[in-house]
């Protein structure tokens, strides 16, 4: 039997009211009809058959369905990820922008984050991260067009998952992509990015002369806190977790000007060698570090007992606040940081700050909307640039996103990014 074609197919997804001559319609037509329905009379009016008025609405409902996935949150221990199907509206609101992604970075969720702010869902998109090309644009929309590429972060009440082929969404989440830099590399660090430029400029208000000591460079966010502040003219001291980390970072230089090391010193804590606080001190002519940004901490010396290997390597709070100087700030993202009383007389003494790095304040609160844009913006410029040169991560393809995502929520420092 012959397969009979859609009308539907013959006009462009991306532009439902694309123009059909009346002669191809009026073959297609007759292919469901048997004969030529078509009349004119002033405007085109086509006597369609019911049954193809229903396979004509069939198709462009499938073509509307998109498959994401999504986390069915049955307990934080064990979140379970599944495929599940989103159809997208007919009609974008004013200021939204319809996106074809084409690559997604993959971040572990924060369920505790996600209950505190009133977000409990039966499913939770997964990927936030987006890099894509604008496919249409709400009738309001002022920064974008379509084929533009753009990137950017999905916010928390988004229900779309970054996964699927087409998203929609507000056009203040979104900033335009250098054309050399590629949608892999930026979805997979731009939560990075926005967490080192948040910690630094936005939290330490970090300036030229100032020392900054980073715990565990290596990694995705430690190295971009690295390359930041050393753009900035601060002087960087870090530490590493193994020694493939500490050679890694002793080779760091810049991708221009003097080839000087990015790191003044590398500190490792890996073999319990080095005291943290007499290095950094002997570093600093025993006047302490300006700033630090840290990757976790320890609470208690007697959690050492329960904790993983990796958690061992992190500092202990009295030695980050040891090691600040004067006026000195501490950038943490320890949520349940606890400080005693000893712990703030001497941040009292110092005159030091303790701040909190929540990056998805950002898109939770419209409040510094245009600040945040203006973030992404320098981000995506620096990378391109080659100021920010994150370590590469292979692309993984989309059928293993289902067990990147829960290699990903089980070790949350480890990265991964789709390709679509």
């Amino acid at each position: 039997m012959e397969t009979r074609p859609s009308l539907w197919s013959l006009v462009s997804p991306v532009n439902q009211n694309a123009h059909v001559t009346p002669s191809l319609m009026q073959r297609e037509c007759a292919k469901f009809s048997g004969k030529g329905a078509l009349t004119v009379t002033g405007k085109i009016r086509l006597a369609i058959p019911p049954h193809f008025l229903h396979h004509l609405s069939w198709t462009r409902q499938m073509m509307n369905v998109m498959k994401g996935l999504y986390c069915r949150a049955v307990s934080d221990a064990e979140p379970k990820f599944v495929i599940q199907e989103m159809t997208l509206p007919d009609v974008l609101t004013s200021h939204q922008v319809r996106v074809q992604v084409k690559a997604c970075g993959l971040s572990p969720l924060d369920f505790k984050l996600l209950r505190d702010v009133g977000m409990q869902r039966d499913l939770i998109p997964v990927g936030r991260e987006v890099a894509g090309v604008v496919l249409q644009v709400g009738p309001k929309v002022t920064f974008f067009q379509p084929e533009d590429e753009v990137v950017g972060i999905l916010p928390l009440d988004s229900s779309f998952s970054g996964l699927c082929e087409v998203i929609d969404t507000d056009e203040y989440y979104l900033v335009q992509k250098p054309e050399k830099l590629s949608s892999v590399c930026v979805a997979g660090v731009l939560r990075d990015g926005l967490c080192a430029y948040s910690a630094l400029h936005t939290h330490a208000r970090m300036a030229a002369g100032h020392t900054l000591l980073v715990t565990d460079g290596a990694s995705s966010f430690g190295l971009m806190c690295i390359q930041l502040a050393c753009y900035h003219g601060a002087k960087v001291l870090t530490t590493s977790h193994s020694p493939q980390n500490h050679t890694f970072l002793e080779q760091l230089r810049p991708s221009v000007g003097v080839q000087d090391p990015l790191v003044a010193r590398v500190i490792p804590v890996y073999n319990s060698s080095s005291d943290l606080l007499s290095v950094v001190m002997e570093e600093t002519g025993g006047l302490g570090v300006d700033i630090v940004v840290d990757s976790g901490v320890h609470l208690h010396e007697e959690e050492e007992e329960v904790e993983s290997e990796e958690k061992k390597l992190l500092p202990h709070k009295h030695d980050i606040i040891s090691v600040l100087g004067v006026g000195g700030h501490w950038v943490t993202s320890h949520q349940d940081l606890q400080l005693d009383p000893p712990d703030c007389r001497l941040l009292y003494l110092k005159s030091a700050s303790v701040s909190f790095l929540n990056p998805e304040v950002w898109t939770a609160s419209s409040s510094q909307q245009g600040r945040y844009l203006h973030i992404l913006k320098d981000i995506v410029e620096k990378m391109s640039s080659g100021v920010l040169r994150p370590q590469p991560e292979e692309a993984v393809p989309l059928y293993e996103a289902t067990v990147a995502m829960e290699t990903v929520q089980r070790h949350p420092k480890k990265k991964a990014v789709v390709q679509l």
